[in-house]
This record gives C-alpha cells, structure tokens and sequence, in this order.
C-alpha cells in the first residue's frame, strides 16, 4: 500500500477536526455575553426547540455521554439557565428544564446565528456552501451514528 495514504493532506479527519475548532473559536466572542460555553450553548438550542427533556435523549442529540454531559448541565444549573428533576415515571431519568431565566436568554441568542453567518461569509463562503456543506455533515453524521 502507498505511503501517501498517511499524509495529513489525504486525511478526512483533520479538515473536520480543524473546521470544528475554528467554528468554535467563532462562536466564543458570540456566547460571551451568554456566559456560556459551546457545548452548553448546543444545550440551550435543544431545550428551547422542546423543553423538559432527559439527560439521555440531550445525549443521544448532542452525541454526548452522560459522564460527559453531567457536569456540562450542572454548570448550566449554577449559571440558572436549567433545573434538573428526578422523572416522576422513573426515577433513574433525570428531566432537564428550563428556568425563567433559560427561557429569557433564548432572546439574548436570536442575533447569533446571524452573526456567526456575517464571520464566515467574510470567509468567501455564501449561503448555498454552507447549506450544502451542513448537508453533506448531517449525511455523514446520520450514517456514522454509533
């Protein structure tokens, strides 16, 4: 087999890799005034689509292990965005729902998205790129679920 295969150049994985950390890098200027992280961030979006959701399903969404999860949502809880329940139907279920003030910050984030959009079209990506380049991710993301 040829060598060239274990060049960095021929690799999937660090375009995604690198791509990933510079659209978080961007979105960090843009949480700011949140006070939250990305991956918090991605929780926010999640519970303000369809609040009072299970620490499981957040997971399975967001392909996160619980371990990984937990003290991601605790700290959410400090901030008060979210409060944590114990599910009345089975107890092993812990419910995440949103607080008034969780609810509150879904305004303070309308204008991220548009922003973020604003600092990546200065990239020379347009709308369409990015919509087919989120296609092809989603795709892939779909059919390499574990």
């Amino acid at each position: 087999m040829n060598e060239d295969v274990l060049k960095l150049e021929n690799q999937i994985c660090f375009p995604l890799y690198a791509a990933s950390r510079l659209i978080i890098k961007r979105y960090q200027p843009l949480l700011q005034e949140l006070e939250v992280t990305y991956p918090q961030y991605l929780v926010l979006l999640l519970l303000w689509e369809k609040d009072g959701q299970k620490v499981t399903d957040l997971g399975e969404c967001l392909l996160l292990e619980t371990s990984t999860l937990t003290p991601l949502l605790k700290r959410l809880e400090q901030k008060g965005y979210i409060k944590r329940e114990r599910s009345e139907q089975d107890e092993r279920q812990v419910i995440i729902s949103l607080t008034d003030t969780g609810k509150s910050a879904k305004q303070k984030a309308l204008p991220i998205p548009h922003k973020l959009f604003q600092s990546i079209q200065q990239g020379q990506l347009d709308q369409e790129d990015l919509h087919n380049l989120k296609t092809i991710l989603q795709a892939f993301i779909h059919f390499n679920r574990a």
